[in-house]
């Protein structure tokens, strides 16, 4: 039977630092990621005593191996947890793990893993930023909100029902903001974490369809703004009827609000070749949902951004995470989306759901 061969993978193949150390405390490995994390070469560390290959002091300045002493320390101690330490200056994540010849045996080899910090920063950059967003997003309904209530309990009696209803109407449409927003809120931290839950349901995709346009119309929007096209006969699809609810609606919202003309959606069989950079090529067959929509579209240079947060191209408001929810749940579902330029010049949403019955089905 044939197989696939694997080339081994050596320290050098590793994306964090690998420093180890051997029961004398001498460097035996020094991989090229710990070159480049510490501005340090293999060939003058290799045979060093640990101490001196890797001068490590903590935010207080003390060194860090004196401080630990690994090979002197508990013998019950088997490593230190990552934590930012410094090196020449600079700050580094910095994890040790200690390989004893018994549990309490003596340390035969110091195992140490550096990182850099701008991954970490980026995310705190990331953080940082969705906490403004959402603050300032906030700010508007619940100022609202506030007002029109101590407005209402301070002076209920000199407005009429009318202007009273008016009040109202307008909080709970404030309301119904922040709701949206703690949503999409708990939806990045469990698309984030990889816990986007799908309950699969057999869906009817052309049903649900009419059924936003059909809510579109009623809001006020002209019903020839829309054109409806379905192709082929269904496949079966499963999926979770509110998530695919969020895909719609953001898309054909976002068609609606920042497109021009006629608002084109296709639903039809489909299978999509996805190449994703670092994993094996995957083909998935099922039903596509096309959004298209006409006028100026998305410039090609911003495309790429348009799935990432807070994008919001050159418009203003929102918390620009709509997109960004939109990818997670249809890649939670096996799916894939894809943006481009419509022929009618605007921008052209199609996404791809895998048909078929579920594994826990099967």
């Amino acid at each position: 039977m044939g197989g696939v061969n694997w080339a081994p993978v050596g320290p050098d193949d590793l994306p964090d630092g690998l420093v180890v150390a051997d029961e004398r405390g001498r460097v035996v490995v020094f991989n090229r990621a710990a070159e480049r994390i510490t501005g340090r070469s293999a060939h003058r560390a290799i045979g060093v005593e640990l101490e001196r290959a890797l001068p490590l002091e903590d935010l207080d300045g003390r060194r860090w191996w004196r401080l630990t002493d690994p090979y002197g320390g508990l013998a019950v101690r088997t490593g230190q947890p990552e934590r930012n330490l410094l090196l020449d200056g600079r700050e580094v994540l910095v994890c040790a793990r200690y390989v004893r010849a018994a549990p309490r045996g003596p340390v035969r080899q110091v195992v140490v893993t550096l990182r850099g910090t701008e991954a970490r920063r980026r995310t705190e950059r990331s953080h940082a930023e969705l906490i403004a967003t959402v603050a300032h997003e906030l700010r508007s309904p619940l100022t609202s909100v506030k007002g029109f209530t101590a407005t209402l309990l301070a002076k209920w009696e000199r407005f009429n029902d009318g202007q009273k209803r008016v009040m109202l109407e307008t909080v709970d449409a404030d309301a119904d903001r922040v709701v949206r927003l703690i949503a999409e809120l708990l939806d990045i931290s469990r698309i984030d974490a990889g816990r986007l839950e799908i309950r699969r349901q057999r869906i009817d995709l052309p049903a649900a369809v009419h059924r936003h346009v059909a809510g579109k119309v009623a809001a006020g929007i002209p019903a020839e703004r829309f054109d409806i096209k379905v192709a082929g006969p269904p496949a079966e699809q499963w999926g979770d009827p509110d998530k695919i609810d969020q895909v719609l609606a953001n898309l054909l919202e976002n068609a609606v609000r920042h497109g021009e003309g006629t608002v084109t959606i296709e639903v039809g069989p489909a299978k999509e070749l996805v190449e994703v950079p670092g994993i094996p090529p995957r083909v998935v067959e099922g039903t596509a949902v096309t959004v298209s929509d006409q006028g100026a579209g998305i410039p090609e240079e911003a495309m790429p951004r348009v799935f990432t947060r807070f994008w919001r191209g050159s418009r203003r408001g929102g918390t620009g995470l709509g997109l960004y929810i939109v990818k997670g749940i249809v890649e939670a579902h096996g799916g894939v989306i894809r943006i481009s330029r419509a022929d009618g010049g605007g921008a052209r949403f199609r996404f791809v759901l895998p048909a078929g019955v579920p594994d826990f089905m099967l």
